[in-house]
């Protein structure tokens, strides 16, 4: 069962994650494209504040998951100190009680900086749709997999130095020096970098990157059919017509 440690948070925060994700990206959409074409800076630039809403909404969620999901490894590294949580309430309650409630969004600044990573793959995945849709008539469920999956792809493998920071971050068990206890801080995301390649090489920035992109470009491909079948069914239910255009 160790692999499947901390599954049920990390349901519950990709669930509200996408969810606020997802809705805030198509009711900015609505707002500003109104029927009109929509260019691949648009989707970046919705892609973006998108993602900035979706951090500092749901990091909460993303640290409690990240350490309950570590809770009970072994690890090699004596900086790192060890946690007991019972659950997720009791996670949250332990932490504002030893740490304080801005603890609960440590390594907001490093998820800032990766809100570029969906926004990256919302611009493939929305470019790579618009110049399928001028070949056919709509998208198949095979169609939405692979430009999913591609999309993520691009997005985590450009980003993943930042995403390891990230969870180092979120865990907040890392003994920082005395003088810089600010985490999430930039000089904090520099000198964890830092600290990555005098002990790994320049190759420790992607380190464990096979299996993050196993585990998010299946994600992702998921996701994005899914989220197409919906989105067409739901048209179909309101007797409307889903619009090429998007």
């Amino acid at each position: 069962l160790a692999p499947y440690r901390g599954w049920f948070p990390v349901i519950s925060s990709l669930c509200c994650s996408n969810f606020v994700y997802f809705y805030t990206f198509n009711s900015l959409k609505a707002l500003w494209v109104k029927g009109q074409h929509s260019t691949t800076g648009k989707d970046l630039i919705l892609g973006v504040v998108a993602g900035v809403v979706n951090v500092l909404l749901t990091t909460p969620l993303w640290v409690v998951n990240t350490r309950l999901k570590l809770q009970g490894a072994k690890f090699r590294n004596e900086d790192i100190v060890p946690t007991n949580y019972k659950g997720i309430i009791d996670a949250f309650h332990q932490i504002i009680r030893d740490e304080g409630v801005l603890a609960l969004w440590n390594g907001t600044f490093p998820s800032l900086l990766l809100v570029f990573n969906p926004a990256i793959q919302f611009m493939f995945y929305e470019g790579s749709k618009r110049k399928l849709l001028k070949k056919q008539l709509q998208l198949t469920s095979l169609d939405a997999f692979v430009i999913g999956a591609i999309a993520k792809a691009v997005a985590t493998t450009l980003t993943y130095p930042l995403q390891t920071v990230q969870s180092i971050l979120r865990f907040g068990r890392h003994r920082l020096n005395p003088e810089n206890r600010t985490l999430g801080s930039l000089r904090n995301v520099l000198y964890l970098l830092q600290q990555r390649v005098r002990r790994f090489g320049i190759m420790g920035l992607y380190k464990g990157l096979e299996a993050k992109l196993l585990q998010t470009v299946l994600t992702a491909a998921l996701m994005f059919l899914v989220y197409e079948k919906l989105t067409a069914a739901t048209f179909t239910v309101m007797g409307l017509k889903h619009s090429r255009k998007h």
